[in-house]
């Protein structure tokens, strides 16, 4: 990469994501439960094209399926383990890598079998992982202090974390024959890290931040090598939108963020991304106990697209996404959370055909 902290090169447009002609919905990854097959199975079954269905993680199994264990066991050549504090960066690998590795290899397996199984398997499949400076953020080094401390650290574990995506990949399509593969790479805390809000080990203090620079370089290269490995495209996700605008310096890459409590100029600086044709995943909350409207999914997206003057056919480019993680919810409530997305989309489908 030539330019990997600069302005979108040529062609960025054209590599923000496939192009879709309604809109669609995913979910962000995790899913309740400890059975890969039971959980695959509903996702695949929900989530039919041009949906986008995806390898889900499932926490609940324990050491190993968390989110963090989960992304370390791609971490080419630096292993860790597993300690009171949280994951550990040491010199050779242990039981709990082995079992980080072990469920992530059952996962492609099961998707393989099933994608055999399948008369028509979906065209399409995602895979997620954390991005570079949350893992950072959740990595400790041998003395207890977190990776994100030491920008050497930060080096490394981005260029194993390309590594180690660049091998999900290609072990993804070799389970999915065929497949479009789409990255999602999630940055939780990444507005604390460029704030300098996360705390010190001891809980004393708190890290220095990160420099913006160097959080666009990483995507970049992240994306970069994603596509070289056959991602079709690379979504980043982040919990809240005070960080979109540094996608515009980011070649290519679409954006998740949840809808909920987005100032106008937040929307603003989505409607620029969405303008240059970046794909926007609209991350929407359904409610426990009560009934979500519809309608009133859509109007969270319909309001605020015709108050920024965006062609509602541009909605077209757009997934919805649960605004959390599903694994905290229970599986009935998660079908539940998929299908209102469907039928949100339903209704937004129809808004752009009568415009």
């Amino acid at each position: 990469m030539n330019n990997p902290a600069g302005a979108p090169e040529a062609g960025a447009r054209e590599a923000a994501a496939p192009e879709t002609s309604a809109v669609t919905f995913t979910a962000l990854g995790s899913w309740p439960g400890q059975d890969p097959v039971e959980a695959q199975r509903i996702i695949r079954g929900e989530l039919g094209s041009p949906n986008l269905p995806f390898l889900p993680s499932l926490p609940d199994r324990g050491v190993g399926s968390d989110e963090i264990g989960r992304t370390a066991a791609l971490l080419a050549d630096l292993p860790v383990d597993l300690q009171p504090h949280g994951w550990r960066l040491v010199d050779r690998p242990g039981k709990d890598l082995r079992r980080a590795v072990s469920a992530l290899s059952t996962d492609l397996d099961v998707l393989a079998d099933l994608v055999g199984a399948e008369e028509r398997p979906a065209s399409s499949l995602k895979v997620h992982c954390h991005g570079p400076l949350s893992l950072a953020a959740n990595l400790h080094l041998h003395h207890g202090e977190r990776a994100l401390l030491d920008h050497g650290a930060r080096r490394d574990i981005r260029d194993a974390l390309i590594d180690g995506v660049a091998s999900l990949l290609r072990r993804a399509a070799i389970a999915s024959p065929g497949v479009q593969l789409t990255l999602q790479l999630d940055e939780p805390q990444i507005g604390s890290v460029l704030d300098g809000t996360i705390p010190t080990a001891s809980g004393y203090r708190t890290l220095r931040a990160v420099p913006e620079h160097e959080a666009v370089e990483a995507w970049n290269l992240l994306a970069e090598g994603a596509r070289k490995a056959g991602a079709a495209a690379v979504v980043l996700s982040f919990r809240t939108a005070g960080q979109v605008s540094l996608l515009e310096r980011v070649s290519g890459v679409g954006i998740a963020v949840p809808l909920d409590g987005l100032s106008h100029s937040e929307w603003e600086a989505l409607a620029e991304l969405v303008e240059a044709g970046r794909t926007l995943w609209a991350g929407v909350r359904v409610p426990r106990g009560k009934p979500a409207r519809v309608q009133d999914t859509a109007d969270a997206l319909l309001r605020p697209w015709r108050g920024l003057g965006l062609a509602l056919g541009s909605l077209a480019s757009t997934r919805l996404t649960p605004a959390g993680a599903l694994a905290e919810e229970g599986p009935a409530h998660a079908r539940k959370v998929l299908a209102h997305l469907n039928q949100s989309a339903d209704v937004l489908n129809q808004a752009i055909a009568d415009a």
